[in-house]
């Protein structure tokens, strides 16, 4: 059932994608020609106009065909049309990611609330307490970074193990500064010796239910952005990237591990994936790597630069070799998460 259900969400939050770029191609007449639900062989389709709609037999994304330099007359051709009207279209994609990403964080922060960063607790002889923090205290910024959410607070101690934290919270309606550094644990974790309060999770209404799924969303944006830097600085690496594969594994175990509780854990717990997998498909494709949408956004904004596109074979390789090298790193990924799979790790 969970990997049932990884297909599910993995495909849904894909075709989501490319039910951007289709919307903005239509807005701006361009054609298209295959507006696709899934992979493989079409098991149902019906054409409309010049666009095939397909449901294909492999449930894992879709695909929005585009008329580009073969298309037939130039009305409808992507190339052919302003270069802004071009970048809408790229950019729609990762764009209607992150709108998904809100829509399942404010349903989310509706059935669960949202986790406030109050202090509840200080350890005994840890850093927090030597530093005056104390019970009910509402931290305010880490390192000149806004805290809306606890799990931030947990994000910045396990992204920059060790660093000094340069914290400012309130206390009775006053904002106050304090400098801790966390300390070193046994099994090489560091701690700052906080605790949230004992009723984590604060009601929502439905004001505050789109406020923190906006921060629910940017905490999945910044996690992500976090870990790309952690891997630029080779501080975790390669071998640690997950791909399909490992993302099934990650969404099978959560689901066996919240089925116990009941149907409504299992929803929340799946809506708390589906936002992260959501928001981070809109970062990574963003990035300017040939083949992604970044790297073809990059393309168009050279041409608007120079007011004149650049010759169409040349980028054609560029993506052509960038799409070469995704298809290398996501064969490794896969071969690295199967023998994580098997060695049970």
């Amino acid at each position: 059932m969970g990997i049932l259900l990884a297909i599910i969400i993995f495909g849904f939050i894909v075709a989501f994608h490319e039910f951007g770029h289709f919307i903005l191609a239509k807005v701006n007449h361009i054609q298209v020609f295959d507006f696709s639900v899934g992979f493989g062989p079409s098991i149902l389709h019906k054409k409309i106009g010049e666009t095939t709609y397909n449901l294909r037999i492999i449930p894992l994304g879709g695909m929005c065909q585009m008329g580009e330099d073969n298309a037939e007359g130039e009305q409808g051709n992507f190339n052919e049309k302003p270069v802004w009207a071009r970048m809408l279209v790229i950019l729609a994609g990762p764009f209607f990611n992150f709108i998904l990403a809100f829509l399942l964080a404010v349903i989310l922060v509706g059935m669960t609330g949202y986790d406030k960063p109050v202090i509840g607790n200080t350890m005994q002889g840890y850093p927090a307490q030597k530093a005056g923090l104390k019970k009910g205290d509402e931290v305010i910024s880490i390192n000149g970074r806004k805290i809306h959410l606890w799990r931030e607070i947990s994000l910045n101690n396990a992204m920059h193990p060790g660093e000094k934290v340069h914290m400012v919270y309130r206390r009775d309606g006053k904002e106050r500064s304090v400098e801790i550094t966390p300390q070193k644990q046994e099994d090489g974790s560091y701690l700052l010796g906080i605790s949230p309060t004992e009723s984590f999770y604060t009601k929502a209404s439905p004001v505050t239910a789109m406020q923190y799924g906006l921060y629910e969303v940017t905490y999945s944006v910044r996690s992500t952005l976090d870990g790309l830097k952690l891997l630029i600085y080779r501080k975790i690496g390669i071998e640690q990237l997950s791909g399909p594969v490992g993302i099934g594994s990650i969404v099978n175990e959560s689901y066996n591990e919240s089925k116990d509780y009941g149907i409504k854990a299992v929803v929340m717990t799946m809506l708390s994936l589906a936002i992260l997998l959501s928001a981070n498909l809109g970062v990574m494709n963003l990035l300017p790597i040939p083949a992604l949408d970044g790297g073809r956004f990059l393309f168009l904004l050279i041409e608007a630069v120079r007011r004149k596109r650049l010759p169409p074979e040349k980028e054609g390789f560029v993506h052509l070799v960038g799409m070469g090298l995704l298809l290398i790193l996501m064969a490794f990924v896969m071969y690295n998460d199967i023998t994580k799979l098997i060695s049970g790790s």
